[in-house]
Formats: C-alpha cells, structure tokens, sequence
C-alpha cells in the first residue's frame, strides 16, 4: 500500500525539480507580467420600443396567428385524405 505513495511522493518531487529548473532558464528580463483586470463591460439598457404589455400582446397575437395556421394546415390535409380515401373506394 505504501508502494504507491512512495511513487506518488517520488512523481510530486521530479515534478517540483522541473518547474523549478525550468523557472532558472529564464533571462532575468522577461518576468511574469503583472495580472491586469479587464475593464467590466457596460450595457445600454434594452430599448423595446414599447411598454412589456404591448410585447406580450404583440407576441401573444403571433403565437395565436402560428397556431391557427397549423390548424388549417391539419385541417387542409384531413380534408384531402378524406377526398382521397373516398376516390379510392370508387
């Protein structure tokens, strides 16, 4: 059981040996860049162009309009497997 703490303790030091070998070939000039904080971003508020009563009606109205076109559209199609099933008992 020890076994593999044994490796992970050896894999957690070479891993350490390498950063920091890796942080000593640096030149002295290039450092790590100060971190800078971006600017939080601004947001206009929402223009609708009208008050969220009439948004809801507007939209309440396409959704009404949307589905009686699906309506007729089933009705359209019944109507005509209707006519076709007649046409084919003839």
């Amino acid at each position: 059981m020890s076994d593999w703490k044994a490796e992970l303790d050896a894999l957690v030091s070479e891993t350490m040996d390498f950063a920091r070998n890796l942080r000593s070939q640096l030149p002295v000039s290039i450092g790590m860049p100060e971190p800078t904080r971006p600017e939080p971003v601004r947001l206009e508020p929402m223009n609708w162009g009208g008050s969220e009563r009439e948004e809801i009606q507007r939209r309440v109205a396409s959704f009404k309009a949307h589905q009686q076109h699906h309506t007729r559209q089933r009705e359209d199609y019944a109507a005509s497997e209707w006519k076709r099933m007649l046409a084919s008992r003839s």
